[in-house]
């Protein structure tokens, strides 16, 4: 049911990013899914210049524990030369989030400081944004560890 329900809201999304005007190489407002370790929804918006700011609702499960983490990046954005509509970027931020642990039925807060480089292009004829990022992360709650699995590919519908 999950699944038909973001299937859905990003359909309607598209229609009505389609359905607004879009600049050749830059965006204001960007919508979509991230997928890789964790999957989710990332919606980005533009701070001004270069800068932009991500916020992505993520969810990881196994057969050990599942986790939901609300993160918020700072992102800022270096145009590649030649390579019009792609720039590279690099930021920070953290993540708040609950854990829950399958085989003893519990529950922890989830904290982690966290870093992102990656890529990001945007479709010069069409309303559609791509990005390969990494998004390493320093755990401070519930146990403080580094997450270097944090690779995903997000798929948005600029407007």
């Amino acid at each position: 049911m999950k699944k038909v329900f973001t299937i859905l809201c990003l359909t309607v999304i598209a229609m009505f990013a389609i359905q607004s005007s879009s600049k050749a190489q830059s965006y204001k407002n960007a919508i979509g899914g991230r997928f890789g370790a964790s999957n989710g929804v990332t919606f980005k918006t533009s701070l001004g210049e270069n800068k932009m700011l991500d916020i992505i609702a993520n969810f990881r499960s196994n057969n050990n524990y599942n986790y939901f983490r609300a993160t918020a990046l700072y992102e800022v954005y270096q145009p590649i030369s030649g390579a019009r509509g792609l720039n590279w970027y690099y930021g920070g931020g953290a993540s708040l989030g609950s854990v829950k642990y399958k085989p003893y039925n519990s529950s922890d807060l989830y904290l982690s400081v966290d870093g992102v480089l990656g890529l990001d292009y945007k479709f010069a004829d069409a309303p559609i944004n791509l990005s390969l990022d990494w998004k390493p992360a320093i755990q401070l709650a519930p146990d403080t560890d580094f997450d270097a699995s944090g690779v995903g590919l997000s798929l948005r519908f600029t407007f």
